[in-house]
């Protein structure tokens, strides 16, 4: 479609919407049967499960459908039944931590009697804290809250069977109702009261650490997992299992994946830590987006490409790396080639067509007749065709590859092997033992970037070659030493040194840009992303 065109036609549509603006955009109640709510409120005990509708608001007509998308509209209008919550009884009784939840969900933290700790999570969003102030009491608000509807609400009761068929960690989500007025919610009352959520096992700390997390010492955020890696140099990513965990969000079209969305289980192994993934908040996967005229635009490469929709086919891998590029580079940069089609095979042989059934098995019965069995055939169809995938995973990655070092002194060595090959190996300077190694492939990767962080870094470049893969180096805090010795005789100078002018000592070939400044600016570097 032109793109003019496009734009032509979504600001007929967003004026269309002007006239369609909804005040009370969402439901009164979940419940279908409105005299249960009574019941509830006469004798709470005398109800044990109740009937509900993620979504009623979701529901709209022809026309609205045509140009906003059906989306998952039917599948949030479908009657569910589901347990009614208890503070004093489910999970042999709770009590609230903290609030916690995103711009969008509402979510406590729960505690039980052993010190276990769960999330209880609404299943519906709302997007309002995510607009600036202006625009939340227009209509541009309907227009986002509608398209909370190209979520599954019900989608993560579907990843449990698969995730454990894998070996990667996960919480195993069940759907309760929270009564009107219920008890044990205090101050929160209002926020939870006559909802339906998903509890799900937390894993944020070492009180959630089950046998299938082996001997994990902690479990520990995103955050602190990068201070940690960053500031000393005993402190690893598990870079293989994190390559699993995300072949396996790209199979099951999880896009939003930021550092936010994982938790770290730690290992202690001969005086060095481990981290391995742990995903959370499977909110987006199974997405349906582009079934309508105004999504399909949104979702162009030119617009907001992160939309896409979950199909048969990987359409646009990249699109499923967007939100997650920042935890990306940081994760996976010593993976190869080889090792991402060798875990794609594993996932294959892992997920076979029983357990792909039995996940969506675990839809409640209206829903899987909705979607269970396409969900299905587009789980079997992309399992089948994961190997491609990942293969277009790992090039968009090594297109432009971190080394990052530590706040502790540290060694770059990086040999131009010949035109094609370029080997970076890092050592620590404690002990000279290696902690990264990798061979780049200049058919790949077009630049590589190190940064020394903190303390005094020695970087070696070596090697003659005819063409060579472009080396940026970003010495950091410290008095660092520099020297290139290598030469790439074709494609002008290849390696690219910032650092500040005191306290370095650049020792320059015929390849070296001195890009050096009086400006500790010129080598920060975002630790946490937060």
């Amino acid at each position: 479609m032109n793109i003019r065109l496009g734009h032509f036609i979504l600001l007929m549509a967003v004026l269309l919407a002007t006239g369609c603006v909804r005040k009370n955009f969402f439901a009164k109640t979940p419940l279908v049967n409105p005299e249960v709510r009574q019941k509830l409120e006469l004798d709470p005990e005398a109800v044990d499960s109740v009937v509900v509708k993620a979504g009623k608001h979701y529901k709209r007509g022809f026309l609205h459908r045509i140009f906003w998308g059906t989306h998952y509209r039917p599948v949030w209008n479908a009657p569910v039944k589901v347990p009614v919550f208890d503070m004093d009884t489910t999970k042999g009784g709770l009590e609230i931590e903290k609030l916690g939840g995103g711009f969008q969900t509402t979510s406590l933290t729960l505690v039980d009697k052993e010190g276990f700790t769960y999330a209880l999570r609404s299943l519906d969003k709302d997007p309002k804290e995510v607009l600036p102030k202006f625009w939340r009491n227009t209509f541009v608000l309907n227009i986002l809250r509608d398209q909370i509807s190209a979520i599954n609400p019900y989608g993560a009761l579907a990843l449990p069977p698969m995730a454990k068929a894998a070996g990667i960690p996960h919480a195993t989500p069940e759907l309760v109702y929270v009564r009107p007025n219920a008890n044990g919610f205090g101050e929160h009352e209002e926020e939870f009261s006559d909802r339906l959520f998903a509890i799900e096992e937390k894993y944020n700390d070492d009180r959630a650490i089950t046998p299938a997390l082996g001997n994990a010492t902690d479990i520990v955020s995103s955050g602190k997992v990068l201070k940690n890696r960053y500031e000393d140099d005993d402190h690893f990513i598990d870079q293989l299992a994190f390559a699993k965990a995300r072949l396996f969000d790209i199979l099951v079209h999880d896009w939003d994946r930021h550092e936010g969305q994982w938790e770290w289980a730690k290992y202690e192994k001969k005086g060095e830590n481990i981290y391995r993934p742990i995903p959370k908040d499977r909110d987006n996967v199974f997405y349906r987006f582009q079934d309508g005229i105004i999504p399909w635009i949104f979702s162009r490469s030119w617009a907001i490409r992160k939309f896409k929709s979950f199909d048969d086919e990987y359409n646009d891998v990249y699109a499923l790396m967007i939100n997650s590029r920042f935890i990306d580079e940081r994760a996976l940069s010593q993976v190869t080639r080889a090792q991402f089609d060798s875990l794609a095979r594993e996932l294959q042989q892992s997920i076979t067509d029983d357990v792909i059934e039995k996940a969506v098995q675990q839809f409640p019965d209206s829903v899987y007749k909705l979607v269970g069995e396409t969900t299905k055939r587009k789980l079997i169809s992309r399992r089948n065709k994961l190997p491609e995938a990942a293969n277009e995973f790992y090039e968009l990655l090594a297109k432009e590859v971190l080394v990052v070092g530590t706040d502790l002194e540290d060694k770059f060595e990086v040999n131009r092997l010949d035109d094609e090959r370029t080997e970076v190996i890092v050592r620590r300077e404690s002990d000279d033992k290696v902690i990264y190694r990798r061979t780049f492939y200049r058919s790949e990767t077009k630049l590589i970037t190190l940064h020394g962080l903190a303390e005094d870094d020695k970087f070696d470049i070596s090697g003659k070659v005819n063409q060579g893969i472009k080396i940026k180096i970003y010495g950091g805090r410290g008095e660092d030493e520099i020297k290139d010795t290598s030469e790439v005789k074709n494609g002008g100078k290849k390696t690219w040194v910032y650092d500040t002018r005191r306290g370095t000592e650049l020792e320059a070939g015929p390849t070296t840009k001195d890009k050096r400044k009086n400006d500790v600016r010129l080598h920060a570097f975002d630790r946490e992303g937060f």
